[in-house]
């Protein structure tokens, strides 16, 4: 990662302060008195410059631990007398998370860029990420065929093979045929790496997937075509995409033409996905895990099962979720995280998919502006999104809808008082206007829908809440200025995190925030945190100002 002019200025000052601490003049090894620093100073600015070679010194007099610079130090005392303790190598942001996640992506950054759904992960943002020598997904979800066949052919032109992108796949309990298709898609067009989202457990499509161009290598292992990054939360669903994909599932897809034989045979020896993404508190669907407590759980599911099926290859683990500061992403790393995937922060950046107007609401969020609401695609089964609380009602009225579905068997059966309300003060419109809109849209998405509906009215009543909660996000995504109050803007605590941190920086300003200079210097702050984090191990007395990052442009 080179920087920017003011980092380079930086970087001199760095270099100038440990030349007075020079003072008796240099020899050339760099072990004379003056050459350690033990104050508070030397140790930030140590932490700070993580790109050079630090040595870490012990005054034998006082038995004060501090640091110098430079290749000259021996094995034992230096010529100053200092006791070498450690001798730290240069720091990257690059090697922060699992090399072989970078080797086996053909990234540079062990960073992702998660798939937000309805295209607020766009096209744009995959390509700024590809082009950084990071990995985007495009935010699928929630998006009919042809528009995630449109986002796809411009990924194509794009970028092509030449850098590593993904594709989002969601399960889609209601739509399993949008699903199939959607997977089907990605296969005809060798969309190589695909997120997966929101399952519960393994479906027929993605197991097709996964499974699809499995093959042996000349030095006898399976090799793939296809990489699933399945997004987990729970051990239990984890264990799914550990594991080889079900006998039943791969039988069934070899009878319906849909994977070969030898396919088939080679996906009993390997895991459905060798890329895990374990999503703590997050924006959206999540479980609203404590990441600290999450993943060592994973790690350890993980090792049993690589044990227990024999596998031959690692299976990667990353983080995601709660990660808006280098603080937490250097957490991530330190307990062990391949890679780090952000979602909640570049919702905010100028390449995402949401109106002006949503990303100024993000930019303004603090960590308590958050909340529970019901989720559009999973409503019937009382699944919840995590959304943006401050100055939008979303949440509340979403809510509202849930309990009135609960509480009543059609929408004929909601007394006409609480009917009006929800037409006010909720839908915005009459209940008989959301029927037809309704109707209008599953007639062109999915007949079936509107015969089931036909038969049953409580089916009809979520379809009709359904269009409120399905829309919200639409509304956010155009800007509509009339539904700013309904706006769902999908939003974790990372968020609030993030505007803590960017305060007083050039990216507090929304109009600055890129997502490459959101990733660069998260990773570089990472960096920063890690070698502080370094010297204190060796029992220097690092300040708390070591573990801090300030954002700042870099190239």
């Amino acid at each position: 990662m080179t920087e920017s002019s003011p980092a380079r200025d930086y970087e001199r000052r760095v270099h100038t302060s440990m030349a007075t601490w020079s003072a008796g003049g240099a020899t050339g090894n760099g072990t004379e008195a003056g050459r350690a620093g033990f104050d508070a100073t030397a140790l930030v600015h140590a932490a700070q410059a993580f790109r050079e070679t630090t040595h870490i010194v012990r005054e034998p007099a006082s038995g004060r631990i501090g640091v110098a610079f430079g290749g000259g130090l021996g094995n034992g005392p230096d010529q100053a007398g200092y006791a070498l303790l450690a001798t730290l190598p240069p720091l990257y942001p690059e090697w922060l998370g699992d090399r072989a996640f970078n080797e086996a992506h053909g990234v540079r950054f062990p960073y992702v860029a998660g798939a937000m759904a309805n295209g607020i992960a766009t096209v744009e943002l995959v390509v700024a990420m590809a082009r950084a020598g990071m990995l985007g997904f495009f935010g699928a979800a929630g998006l009919a065929r042809p528009r995630v066949e449109e986002a796809l052919g411009r990924l194509e032109r794009e970028l092509g093979d030449s850098v590593p992108w993904g594709m989002n796949l969601i399960h889609s309990p209601n739509e399993p045929e949008l699903e199939a298709s959607v997977a089907d898609l990605y296969l005809r067009r060798r969309v190589r790496r695909v997120s997966a989202s929101a399952y519960l457990a393994l479906t027929p499509s993605i197991v097709r997937y996964a499974a699809s161009g499995l093959r042996r290598g000349a030095d006898g292992r399976v090799a793939r075509a296809n990489h699933v990054f399945a997004k987990i939360s729970r051990p239990e669903t984890a264990r799914h995409f550990l594991a080889p994909a079900p006998a039943a599932i791969l039988d069934g897809l070899v009878r319906g033409g849909l994977l070969t034989a030898e396919e088939a045979a080679l996906a009993r020896e390997v895991p459905v996905a060798e890329d895990i993404i374990v999503e703590s508190d997050s924006g959206g669907h999540t479980d609203r895990q404590a990441l600290g407590a999450v993943f060592p759980v994973i790690c350890a599911l993980r090792d049993e099962l690589s044990r227990t099926h024999g596998f031959a290859r690692p299976i990667r683990v990353g983080a995601a979720g709660g990660l808006g500061t280098p603080r937490a992403v250097a957490a991530a790393f330190a307990q062990g995280a391949a890679f780090v995937l952000t979602g909640s922060v570049n919702q905010s950046s100028l390449e995402a998919g949401l109106s002006p107007a949503g990303k100024a609401m993000l930019a303004e969020a603090t960590m308590a502006d958050v909340e529970m609401a019901p989720a559009a695609d999973m409503f019937e089964q009382g699944v919840e999104v995590q959304v943006l609380k401050r100055g939008t009602m979303f949440a509340s009225r979403g809510k509202r809808l849930r309990e009135a579905y609960r509480a009543y068997a059609s929408l004929d059966a909601i007394p006409e008082g609480e009917r009006d309300r929800l037409e006010r003060q909720v839908l915005g419109v009459s209940v008989a206007d959301v029927r037809q809109a309704t109707r209008d849209f599953w007639a062109e998405r999915d007949p079936a829908e509107n015969a089931k509906a036909s038969a049953d009215p409580k089916h009809e009543m979520a379809l009709c809440f359904r269009w409120y909660l399905g829309l919200s996000s639409r509304w956010a995504i155009a800007g509509t200025p009339e539904r700013r109050l309904d706006y769902q803007i999908w939003c974790g605590p990372a968020m609030g995190a993030f505007n803590a941190w960017a305060k007083g920086s050039f990216l507090e300003d929304p109009s600055r925030r890129e997502a490459v200079q959101i990733a660069k210097n998260l990773l570089e702050g990472a960096a920063v945190v890690t070698r502080a984090h370094q010297l204190r191990a060796y029992g220097a007395a690092v300040p708390a100002a070591a573990f801090h990052f300030e954002p700042r442009p870099l190239d």
